[in-house]
């Protein structure tokens, strides 16, 4: 899983506080390899990894099959509560 965040971004926050500390994510995610790009100073490596993946801004965050294939039917983009988090994870993760 991969999660784009910046310090500015007020929903990336949120998640931080409310959605990633619930027991149940924590446990949906129990066997992903999870990685955060950090593009909170939004320079041009930045801005490049953004543009690689399509993205606009965070939230965002991105899910690989075990090939390092994206399922992107199951990216998700803006902030999302932990209970829908918790089973979008469950299908997102086979």
């Amino acid at each position: 899983m991969l999660d784009f965040y910046a310090d500015w971004c007020t929903y990336c926050l949120k998640m931080e506080d409310y959605t990633f500390p619930d027991a149940g994510v924590q446990a949906a995610l129990a066997n992903a390899t999870l990685l955060q790009a950090d593009v909170t100073a939004n320079d041009s490596d930045d801005l490049a990894l953004l543009n690689h993946f399509k993205l606009f801004a965070p939230p965002a965050i991105l899910f690989f099959d075990t090939n390092s294939k994206e399922r992107r039917k199951y990216r998700m983009v803006g902030f999302m509560k932990a209970d829908k988090f918790q089973q979008h994870v469950q299908q997102a993760l086979p």
